[in-house]
């Protein structure tokens, strides 16, 4: 089996996770650690035995010996470096939030369509997890039968030096916001997966506690109109004293379901058997467990999206999570900003 040789670019708190997940698997070499700081990518490099660093990301890009390339760097320096990427025809798996404009999403798609066999994903590690694979399943099966509401509340603390560590944080330039794009993204993403997306949304962005060191939100709420049908309402908050809280519940004519940090916490069915039946096929979920490096928060999905990323490198397929399906989540978060700006009801 030819052994896949992938390129980091990007070492700061993210980067560990894709290492590792590329490191767990055979025939997989992580032969590039790349920074703007050259100190941070020689760091990386001794912790994990990567044998080249640069500073420079085109350096990686013109070694012909590397197939793929994983992003994890800031938002603004994504689309750059994701349609440079393709076009020097290598795999891309890119972290989150894969772009910060439209037309930075606009920019990475068209790279794509030029490059079509090539693999391009974005991470959500969280639609890999068990858990959220056993609940899309009973949604498309229509276990909750007519699903009328969805709720969801993101709850983290981020402090003011938290924002200044990084130039980049807290800005629309940069970062492209700041609770939505960064912190909720997961579970917005979640949402617009399982339930089958949003058809329109309007939305309300305030900076309550961060005036004066943000120029985005630290807070937000908005209102879902769902393609499916149902509605549902938003809220996240980076304000909160419940540090990394996340929750959303569904409600159904035949189905409750409360869910809490990556867990179902609550079920309810007008069917008993099917409800033990349901409460089985969560309870055999097996959790996967968090990398060594990173934070709890992250869940035990980078593995497993990095696994399918190069398996689909192999088999000459997309991978499960594509580029354009992350992308399709930034924009509902881009229309959470164009309706708090306009006072409109936004179609993703």
């Amino acid at each position: 089996m030819k052994t896949i040789k992938c390129g980091v670019i990007g070492c700061g708190v993210i980067a560990p996770s894709h290492i590792e997940s590329f490191k767990f698997l055979k025939n997989v070499e992580v032969k590039w650690a790349c920074d703007l700081v050259l100190s941070k990518a020689q760091k990386m490099a001794e912790q994990y035995g990567i044998p080249k660093i640069t500073a420079d990301y085109h350096e990686v890009l013109n070694d012909p010996e590397v197939d793929c390339i994983a992003v994890c760097t800031d938002h603004g320096s994504h689309a750059e470096i994701v349609v440079n990427a393709l076009d020097h025809k290598k795999h891309v798996i890119c972290e989150k939030s894969l772009g910060r404009s439209q037309a930075c999403l606009k920019k990475m798609i068209a790279a794509h369509k030029r490059n079509p066999e090539l693999a391009f994903g974005g991470i959500f590690q969280h639609r890999h997890e068990a858990v959220n694979q056993v609940l899309k399943q009973l949604i498309d099966e229509g276990a909750f039968g007519t699903i009328t509401t969805v709720n969801m509340n993101s709850n983290c603390f981020r402090s003011n030096e938290y924002y200044l560590g990084d130039a980049w944080r807290g800005t629309w330039a940069h970062e492209g916001g700041a609770v939505l794009i960064n912190q909720a993204i997961h579970y917005i993403d979640l949402i617009n997966w399982l339930f089958g997306g949003i058809k329109e949304l309007s939305a309300r962005c305030e900076n309550m506690t961060h005036q004066g060191v943000i120029e985005t939100e630290d807070t937000a709420a908005f209102a879902i109109k769902f393609k499916r049908g149902a509605v549902g309402a938003v809220t996240a908050t980076a304000s909160s004293a419940a540090n990394w809280r996340h929750s959303f519940s569904i409600s159904g004519t035949e189905g409750y379901l409360e869910y809490l940090n990556l867990k179902v916490t609550y079920l309810e069915f007008n069917d008993k058997a099917k409800q033990q039946e349901i409460e089985k096929r969560f309870a055999a979920c097996e959790i996967d467990p968090a990398l060594q490096t990173g934070k709890v928060y992250y869940g035990g999905g980078h593995p497993a999206q990095i696994k399918d990323f190069v398996q689909a490198i192999r088999e000459k397929r997309q991978p499960f999570v594509t580029g354009e399906s992350a992308a399709q989540t930034v924009k509902v978060v881009l229309a959470c900003y164009k309706s708090s700006q306009t006072g409109q009801w936004v179609k993703p």
